[in-house]
């Protein structure tokens, strides 16, 4: 099986790589996670619960990560043991760069890109489902886990700048449109009117 993906992430890249090199952030945010424990240098282990169709099963085993360049990304091979279900092993890459255009806007509030590989193999009663289910599964654990990282991210740092600038951008243009809707019910927009036809003659 091979992935690839590109997501946004409207955190900094520095937010993004601390997150991703954080065990307990990353225990949260992959689907079914029971365990994510430093065993060594750069080395895990892991426990977690899989369904792929019909087969559900609890995978353990462990992660390493190499070729670490922060807070540019890295690579990391895994594999597990799911009983009876089968087994999992391969590698991914995890790449982080700023948002292009990024620095001359807000370098610390612009947000990163983050592009991912994986390349996986799989034994047992799973590899016997059909590369198609395998495929899904593989793509739907994956926008989990990105919907979760996000997620968490806006807990930690609040939401993206971007986004927080439109909401306060919003919320004056519609308060305003409400105040001359209101003005005008009233009928005060109506005697502004007709006060700024007469002051020319009164003038003269």
């Amino acid at each position: 099986m091979e992935m690839l993906g590109n997501r946004r992430l409207g955190v900094t890249q520095q937010q993004a790589w601390e997150a991703l090199n954080d065990p307990e952030t990353l225990k949260k945010c992959i689907p079914g996670c029971d365990k994510f424990e430093l065993t060594g240098d750069n080395q895990y282990s892991v426990a977690l619960a899989v369904k792929i169709g019909p087969v559900s099963a609890k995978f353990s085993g462990k992660v390493a990560l190499s070729d670490i360049v922060a807070p540019d990304g890295y690579k990391l091979s895994f594999e597990g043991q799911g009983g009876v279900a089968g087994f999992a092993k391969g590698s991914s890459s995890v790449t982080l760069r700023p948002l292009a255009g990024a620095a001359e806007a807000a370098p610390a509030a612009a947000g990163c890109e983050l592009d991912y590989t994986v390349q996986a193999q799989v034994g047992g009663k799973i590899a016997q489902l059909g590369q198609r289910l395998i495929d899904g599964a593989a793509k739907s654990t994956a926008d989990d886990f990105f919907k979760r990282f996000e997620a968490e991210m806006q807990s930690r740092y609040g939401p993206p700048p971007a986004a927080a600038a439109e909401d306060t951008a919003e919320a004056p243009a519609e308060k305003a449109g409400m105040m001359s809707g209101l003005m005008k019910k009233i009928g005060l927009g109506k005697k502004d009117d007709k006060d700024a036809s007469v002051a020319p003659g009164d003038a003269s």
